[in-house]
């Protein structure tokens, strides 16, 4: 971007617009797009993003940018039109939304903080000021802080007038100071000889290694050069010095890879790949298309993802890699390396900041071509990305759920259109929104009806658990057909996964004498025994509670475990079966870094005999010897509040009964469950998803649910429940003087509620809902645009948040 007078900037602050600043002369030359800029912004300075040059605005006095904070860009200019679709489709601060796309821990802001004066010490000393005052001024004296942060040490709330008292009195002072931009590139010394032909004769042994290390790597950093020479960081600047050497710094990347991967070569294709392939190749380099590749599990989805990826970068395309879950994200980057080597770059949230920054840049730096990430990763800052493969694509895990609420799949589609490529959303249970638009020929369809080297799909036995209503204990869920086919599963030294989508020991904890359920003081929700932590948790405020305490109505210690979890099943597995390794994997099991690279290992080395997991276990995984798969409940998800509860529940059921039998020896699943003659439960066992969907459409299309309209949530919350309510009451009156006044409106739009939320009360906010539902996406938006900007006065509330869910997947 050329010197320019006047550049566009957002900020990073929930502000809906875009500012104008002035460039000063000295700043002009380092100004381009991309790169974020120090800016005043009211009586702060914060962090900007430049979009791009504008004209001076007359008749206004501009401020000025105070500094340019980055070395290069750190977005291509091209992806500024898919930030400005997201801000304006989401209703959601465009500032805000590159923030979110960014790496973390790169913003700086400005904060008000107080210190003690030497007056404020002096006073210390002589006694002349109140207790408080006194509390204030010893907790300054470790250094200047926020208010809040003062207030949380002395754990007392401290009035503004207090300080402000304080500040005329001359104890204290006010200072404005800028924190954050924590990250930043990594750089290591490195060493390099002055000459080549250095003479070594007279040097003691370890100068002579180190001279010899030089020469053999042409550069080597001090890291390295000291597993080799353990001595060398106290002879090298001496070896400086006296010219042998040089010593420089040099940018290094994290390494968030894990061990090394053996290279292989492309597979040999079955026919229905083939096609598959040919589909999508004739897609590229000839404008926006979205395909849809559905397939049973096990029919070489990912291997189709490889070859297209390969095709693409002969063709100079980048290929973009979405992954559902980052569980899955290890098996999918190993494959992908060791197929296309060091040119794939990794993004998700559990890589540190340091880590997914230095991937970030190498997008930038354009040294590599390929990316894969979890949700984030569709922000990957490729200049021109052509094509992007969407795995798992009807998974809920690409909804975001807080902060921007984006659909990562639906981005995908939408950057493949602005991009001018292909979107590939794969999966072998398709969303009921994706496969529609096959049927309307928005999307083009790819099929894969049989697994690689013609395998078998499991067969899938239905046990109904009414039947075993009065068999106490573990054994009622661990039914005699599962533990008998457990047992020969073993017997054969072959692999068993147990699927429960409920992590913990105890669900429901009862008291024994007054019957009250143990629950969470901040929610209206039970709370769930971990019996590995010794505490009982809230799985949504996080909240928890001593295993030893007794029960807060009666005082009684005999708490009643009812109710199931991973970590029952794990611990009555290993009471069954004493001989077999056993792991468990839920978001319990893999907070620690390498805990999941642990289990999966386990998995593929067959250390581990039996694996009992979440949905994390049911998506994806590809372990052969994996014969049986038992779902002890198929029916957690079909009491849902949702429109989408059938959905779900064929979906994670088909999923977790393709892990079995993708090697050599057929797999089976037995399927448990109280309601064997649900239509999801039906379709799941014969795994036919032509068959739900026809069900299911038929369903939504009576109702009038997506993907015959859409919906925009109206999410209500604040700490005080009337309050909440009056508010939630005049937000829906709004909506109904909105609807009555426009005569497209009245014809289009639907307003559901308010209403409470079936989770009335989280985290101590108490939650109220409204649904706007349109077949016209454009009117919806419309409505929802004048509701929110047009009536801010009445919307803002300081003590009540309204937030706008577009596209909403949990109505909870």
């Amino acid at each position: 971007m050329k010197c320019s007078e006047c550049i566009q900037v957002a900020v990073a602050l929930p502000v809906y617009n875009a500012f104008i600043y002035r460039v000063p002369q000295h700043l002009s030359s380092f100004v381009s797009i991309g790169k974020r800029v120090l800016v005043p912004f009211g009586r702060r300075r914060v962090t900007g993003y430049i979009l791009g040059h504008s004209d001076p605005v007359l008749d206004k006095e501009m401020k000025y940018i105070l500094d340019v904070l980055d070395e290069k860009p750190l977005f291509p200019s091209s992806m500024i039109p898919f930030f400005r679709w997201i801000a304006d489709y989401y209703m959601y601060p465009v500032g805000q939304v590159i923030k979110n796309a960014l790496p973390g821990g790169l913003n700086i802001y400005e904060f008000a903080t107080v210190a003690i004066t030497k007056r404020g010490e002096k006073a210390l000393l002589d006694d002349s000021v109140t207790p408080l005052q006194k509390e204030i001024l010893n907790c300054l004296k470790q250094g200047s802080c926020r208010r809040k942060i003062l207030s949380t040490r002395l754990d007392k709330e401290i009035p503004n007038s207090l300080i402000s008292a304080m500040e005329v009195l001359g104890l204290i002072i006010k200072k404005q100071e800028l924190k954050g931009g924590e990250i930043s590139p990594k750089k290591e010394r490195y060493l390099s000889l002055i000459r080549q032909d250095m003479p070594v004769g007279r040097l003691s042994a370890p100068r002579k290694k180190i001279i010899d290390a030089v020469k053999d790597e042409g550069e080597i950093s001090v890291k390295k050069l000291k597993e080799l020479v353990p001595t060398a960081p106290g002879l090298i600047k001496s070896m400086e010095i006296a010219g042998q050497i040089k010593i420089f710094t040099k940018r290094v990347y994290r390494d968030p890879f894990g061990e090394p991967i053996v290279p292989d070569t492309a597979h040999i294709l079955t026919g229905e790949q083939e096609r598959a392939i040919f589909r999508v190749v004739s897609c590229l380099g000839r404008g926006f298309a979205t395909c849809l590749l559905t397939g049973v599990t096990g029919s070489g989805k990912t291997e189709v993802y490889m070859q297209l990826a390969a095709e693409a970068l002969k063709r100079g395309i980048s290929v973009l890699v979405l992954v559902s879950e980052i569980a899955l994200i290890s098996q999918i980057e190993r494959r992908f390396r060791a197929r296309f080597g060091d040119c794939v770059a990794l993004l998700h949230s559990r890589l540190s900041a340091g880590e997914r920054y230095d991937q970030w840049m190498r997008i930038v730096h354009k040294e590599v071509n390929i990316a894969i990430g979890a949700r984030s990763g569709i922000f990957a800052p490729f200049a021109d990305v052509g094509l992007i493969i969407v795995d798992e694509e009807h998974d809920t895990s690409y909804k975001q759920e807080s902060g921007l609420r984006y659909n990562a799949r639906d981005l995908a589609v939408v950057r493949a259109k602005l991009n001018n490529g292909v979107a590939l959303l794969g999966s072998a249970t398709p969303s009921i929104q994706s496969y529609y638009n096959v049927t309307t020929k928005k999307f083009i369809e790819a099929t894969l009806t049989e697994r690689v080297e013609k395998r078998p799909l499991p067969a899938i036995t239905v046990v109904d658990l009414r039947k075993n209503r009065d068999v106490r204990g573990i054994r009622h869920f661990i039914t005699s057909e599962l533990y008998t086919a457990m047992k020969e599963t073993l017997d054969h030294d072959e692999q068993v996964l147990l699927f429960l989508n409920r992590r913990g020991y105890a669900s429901f904890p009862v008291c024994a004498a007054c019957g009250k359920a143990v629950k969470c003081k901040n929610c209206d929700i039970t709370l769930t025994l971990h019996r590995g932590d010794n505490a009982y948790k809230c799985h949504y405020c996080g909240y928890s509670l001593a295993s030893a305490s007794n029960c807060s109505n009666c005082g009684s210690s005999q708490i009643k475990q009812l109710g199931l979890g991973t970590e029952k099943v794990e611990a009555a597995i290993k009471a069954l079966f004493p001989d077999a390794s056993v792991a468990r994997m839920d978001r319990d099991t893999i907070t620690r870094k390498g805990s999941m690279l642990k289990i999966l290992k386990g998995l593929r080395e067959r250390s581990t005999d039996i694996l009992i997991g979440t949905q994390m276990a049911a998506k994806g995984h590809d372990f052969p010897n994996i014969t049986l798969v038992g779902i002890i409940c198929a029916d957690l998800s079909l009491s849902f509040p949702d429109f989408r509860a059938g959905e779900r529940t064929f979906q994670l059921l088909a999923q977790v009964s393709g892990r079995a039998g993708r090697g050599e020896v057929p797999g089976r699943v037995i399927l448990q469950t109280y309601n064997p003659d649900h239509y999801s439960i039906l379709s799941a066992r014969k795994q036919d998803f032509k068959t739900f969907y026809n069900e299911e459409i038929s369903f939504r299309k009576a109702l009038d649910y997506p993907p015959f309209s859409r919906i925009i949530q109206l999410k209500i919350s604040g700490r005080d429940s009337k309050q909440t309510g009056q508010y939630a009451q005049a937000v829906g009156n709004l909506c109904n003087v909105l609807k009555k006044n426009d005569m497209s409106f009245m014809k289009y739009v639907e307003i559901l509620g308010p209403i409470e939320a079936s989770l009335y009360r989280i985290a101590k906010q108490y939650r109220w809902q409204i649904l706007l539902k349109c077949q016209s996406p454009r009117q919806l938006h419309r409505f929802v645009h004048q509701l929110i900007f047009e009536n801010q006065a009445k919307i803002n509330n300081r003590y009540v948040k309204l937030v706008v869910d577009v596209d909403p997947f949990f109505m909870l």
